[in-house]
């Protein structure tokens, strides 16, 4: 399937499954840095994360080998194919490796945008996941499971499970799917772990679900590259959002502190308008 094809699937059915997006010798390197920290770190407690799930956050940090899926073209084309019309640019919301135990049951279908509960739904998209398998996905072991459409059915909490897809998926597969539409982690009853990394996608002026300023601070995000900062965030979002003293938080990362000269970054739309009344105000001045 071409991008397109993968984009309007995405736009249309509210997720698409992009095949072989890497070799599978890509996510093995990935998952062997990060198998200490899975095994170092406790099941989750809550009915929402799950009594036999783990939960990684801040993989960028653990693993160096996922950043190139963090970047993945592919995928930031369908983030910028769903996001890019409502923000300037696109930010990480989230990495986190998923790891449902034997006898994790079934999560209670959700959609992930009701994190920002206070938002209109249903007219804009605020994110999109992305599932990299790093073990198997079949319905017997927790694949995820997904209400084709729900997206465009905002007012369904609960929709009949006979119409919903239970997703296989193989390592180097990527599952893409909409903030709006309506899933949830399936049942373990295998007596393996089913292991998933996201990287989740939202629009840049929004608070990130996973606050990349504490995960990756800038002794940690300066020796990342440049297009991974951006990600998480260390850049304006215009009009002059995000900024530290008026200036641009990528100062920190190259030059270690702040000049202390606040500067505007503005749409160019706005910086028309500014100009246009600056103009005016001048013409004023000198009739």
């Amino acid at each position: 399937m071409r991008y397109a094809d993968h984009a309007a699937h995405l736009l249309e059915q509210g997720y698409t499954i992009v095949r072989n997006a890497v070799p599978a010798e890509q996510i093995r390197p990935v998952r062997a840095e990060l198998s200490g920290h899975l095994a170092a770190t406790p099941t989750c407690e809550g009915d929402f994360y799950g009594w036999k799930t783990v939960r990684l956050g801040a993989v960028l940090r653990k693993s160096r080998a996922s950043h190139a899926l963090a970047l993945h073209p592919a995928i930031l084309q369908l983030a910028d194919a769903a996001l890019g019309p409502h923000c300037d640019w696109f930010q990480l919301n989230l990495s986190q490796v998923i790891a449902l135990h034997p006898g994790q049951p079934m999560q209670a279908p959700h959609r992930d945008q009701d994190m920002w509960h206070g938002g209109p739904k249903g007219s804009i998209e605020y994110q999109i996941n992305v599932i990299w398998p790093l073990t198997r996905f079949t319905p017997e072991n927790g694949g995820t499971v997904l209400w084709p459409g729900s997206h465009r059915q905002q007012d369904a909490g609960i929709l009949p499970m006979d119409q919903s897809l239970a997703v296989v998926a193989e390592p180097g597969d990527a599952l893409v799917y909409l903030g709006s539409l309506l899933h949830c982690g399936g049942a373990n009853r295998t007596d393996q772990p089913r292991e998933g990394l996201v990287m989740s996608y939202s629009l840049g002026w929004l608070k990130s679900y996973e606050n990349n300023f504490l995960a990756y601070p800038p002794e940690v995000a300066r020796n990342f590259a440049p297009e991974v900062q951006e990600l998480l965030g260390y850049r304006i979002h215009r009009p002059n959002l995000g900024n530290c003293e008026g200036q641009s938080p990528a100062l920190l990362l190259q030059e270690g502190e702040l000049s202390g000269r606040a500067k505007d970054e503005l749409l160019p739309e706005q910086i028309d308008k500014l100009r246009a009344w600056r103009e005016a105000m001048e013409q004023r001045g000198s009739a």
